[in-house]
């Protein structure tokens, strides 16, 4: 079993397989500044930090 870092860089195919959404879904949401923030990379590719991904989906979570 592999411990994950928090600060491990995630791909948007990683992120699109947890989320389950379709990649248009997601480029949306970042057009509009509502997913997670990102780092575009000097190549153009895009990766997100692990704590930004759960931050972003913690404020998500419904308030039961």
């Amino acid at each position: 079993m592999s411990v994950r870092a928090p600060d491990e860089k995630l791909t948007i195919k990683e992120v699109l397989a947890d989320l389950r959404i379709p990649p248009a879904t997601f480029h949306r949401w970042r057009q509009l500044g509502k997913g997670p923030r990102s780092i575009k990379l000097p190549n153009g590719q895009i990766r997100i930090r692990r704590s930004e991904y759960e931050r972003w989906l913690s404020e998500r979570e419904d308030a039961a």
